[in-house]
């Protein structure tokens, strides 16, 4: 009886997960509370999944893949990818996959996917690319990566500790001897069907604004050039009082061509009660002709660090850039002057523009009025905190700014540290991933490559409380014994004397299950089947294992499969029913591979 309850509440889950009316994770929650009305878990079975290590890893990945973004490490491979794959579809899907597989293999599945997925999204609005028709194979190149590696995937840890305790091993890289092919398959299933099989749907995707300084300067400085300029040794500014001394300088070559916005430290910040140094830097504005004689009389050195100096170097940069607001009715601001140049009550940012109604207003002190539009600048960590208030309405976050138009921040470096060591603690597997995991998003937060807000925003909910909510599931179809039935039934409807249709049978077994429940659960339920039905059909276990293995990954047909399924489903817009068609002609591939490749490498005699 306790059968048929688990089943029909999985049946009934599964349906309306297809039916898509309802959030997946509200499904998830309803489905756990079913199997406790009914009897078939107990009352902490229900909350299990949420005290689960899993949950605390996938949450501490979300936290680091922030980091790894807000570092700019994505920017800098988005713009890579950019560059290589021009305007073509074949090499920035093969990019793509090939960057997640491998990025899999150092992490996980969801690591791999949360880390990448911010980046991805921008560059298909940037190519004018649809996500939906790219998301779904980068997952899949994933699901393929995970079986490049021994660490791939827990379950390939779950396999290797299987077969020593059988009197056999699996190398570190003898995973990818099923999980290149499968990954080559999956890349050419996505090259020549993809655009069949994958839906055109738009989901939540964000703006591009990997070209904001351009758009910014063209808006408020015409044909204007915005440049930071440093102060050399020698130089005749040296001593001089901000403003009063420039402003009056009989060196000042023609003052109307030259405005200097912004006096500031080498650092950055606004410059007040103090004369000027060496090391100082201004912020003007002019023609690219000016500009130059402006510096040559006056000792002074554009950074050219970037190629367009003139443009990105007064903008935007690793250590400042930009926010552009408007003045809502009931600002505290409305009826105060503003002037290009002003610092800013905070002393922290400097207003390079002012306009009303889309039209400049001059170098003059103006009135604010509700509707004007101010551009300010300032360093990052200021441009986030002074403009988080009520008093102005952002165009376009700095944070968000910062991650697409930024590659390699300032704290790049401790972020790749941050990686580097999680990855090498994942890999010799000295502590629990999951602690391995929650350390590195706590450094990322110590070493202030994210804000704890940020850290807070990173959290994608419905991922979390989906996988959390299915964990009772996997208790109940493994406790009142669902899942030994439908292996054993299987196995026997398929079995008989060649080995290659118990392969298949517990191939199959495989594949339904981990659609339904965490492909660590379904490996686990299987591996003793798979090592029984070896020993009865005298086949060496190894064979049998790698199988296992390899469709274990095949987690493909639902979006509730693995928690990287889930992570697409919003920004390609994808609904239930498009997962089955792309991933069924993938898990062909997959299932071929275990089959008849396994026995190639892994022979049925041992």
């Amino acid at each position: 009886m306790d059968i048929v309850i688990t089943l029909t509440i999985l049946g009934l889950s599964v349906v309306v997960f297809v039916w898509n009316r309802l959030p997946v994770e509200m499904v998830a929650l309803l489905t756990s509370l079913a199997l406790l009305a009914t009897g078939m878990i107990g009352f902490d079975d229900v909350f299990e999944g949420f005290a689960s290590p899993t949950i605390a890893l996938i949450a501490a990945l979300f936290v680091v893949a922030e980091g790894i973004d807000a570092a700019g490490i994505t920017t800098w491979l988005g713009s890579l990818l950019v560059r290589l794959a021009g305007t073509s579809r074949a090499r920035l899907l093969i990019l793509i996959m090939s960057a997640v597989a491998l990025l899999t293999a150092l992490i996980s599945v969801n690591g791999a996917v949360a880390a990448l997925l911010p980046m991805i999204v921008v560059l298909c609005v940037r190519l004018g690319r649809m996500p939906s028709k790219v998301l779904l194979p980068m997952v899949f190149a994933a699901h393929a990566g995970s079986l490049l590696v021994l660490t791939g995937s827990p379950v390939n840890i779950l396999i290797a500790q299987a077969a020593h305790d059988s009197g056999g091993e699996i190398g570190f890289f003898e995973f990818g001897l099923v999980g290149v092919p499968i990954f080559v398959g999956t890349v050419l299933v996505a090259l020549l069907l993809g655009e069949k099989l994958l839906p055109e749907r738009r989901g939540e995707t964000p703006r591009d604004l990997s070209a904001h300084s351009r758009v910014l300067k063209e808006h408020y400085l015409a044909d204007q050039r915005l440049a930071r300029v440093r102060i050399l040794a020698g130089s005749p500014l040296i001593g001089r009082t901000p403003w009063l001394g420039l402003a009056a300088d009989e060196l000042m070559p023609e003052p109307a061509a030259v405005h200097v916005l912004s006096p500031q430290t080498g650092r950055g910040r606004p410059l007040t009660g103090r004369d000027l140094i060496a090391g100082d830097q201004l912020v003007v504005r002019g023609r690219d002709a000016e500009l130059l004689d402006f510096c040559e009389r006056l000792g002074l050195e554009i950074d050219s660090t970037n190629s367009e100096l003139l443009l990105k170097n007064g903008l935007i940069n690793k250590e400042f850039g930009v926010a552009e607001v408007l003045i809502p009715p009931r600002s505290s601001l409305v009826g105060t002057s503003v002037y290009p140049g002003m610092v800013t009550e905070s002393e922290q940012l400097v207003v390079l523009a002012h306009q009303r109604v889309g039209e400049r207003l001059g170098e003059q002190p103006t009135t604010i009025m509700p509707g004007d539009s101010l551009l300010l600048q300032g360093r990052w960590d200021a441009l986030d905190e002074h403009t988080a208030g009520d008093d102005v309405i952002l165009v376009d976050s700095p944070d968000a700014i910062r991650r697409q138009a930024v590659p390699l921040g300032p704290r790049a470096k401790p972020a790749v540290i941050i990686l580097v060591l999680m990855v090498a603690s994942l890999t010799v597997d000295l502590i629990p991933a999951a602690i391995s995991c929650v350390l590195a998003a706590i450094a990322m937060v110590l070493f202030r490559v994210v804000t704890p807000k940020q850290a807070h925003r990173s959290m994608q909910w419905q991922t979390l409380i989906l996988v959390a909510a299915m964990f009772p599931m996997s208790t109940a179809i493994t406790d009142t014994g669902v899942a030994h039935l439908l292996a054993h039934g299987i196995v026997d409807l398929v079995g008989g004397s060649s080995p290659y249709l118990y392969l298949l049978g517990l191939s199959l077994v495989t594949v339904i299950l981990g659609q339904l429940i965490s492909n660590t659960a379904t490996a686990l339920i299987l591996i003793p089947i798979g090592i029984s039905v070896a020993a009865q059909a005298h086949i060496s276990p190894l064979t049998v294992l790698m199988a296992i293995s390899t469709v274990s990954s095949a987690a493909l047909l639902t979006p509730v499969a693995t928690a990287s399924n889930t992570m697409v489903m919003q920004p390609a817009g994808y609904r239930f029913g498009d997962y089955w068609k792309f991933g069924g002609a993938v898990m062909v591939i997959y299932l071929a591979v275990a089959v008849l490749l396994v026995p190639v490498f892994w022979p049925f005699g041992g």
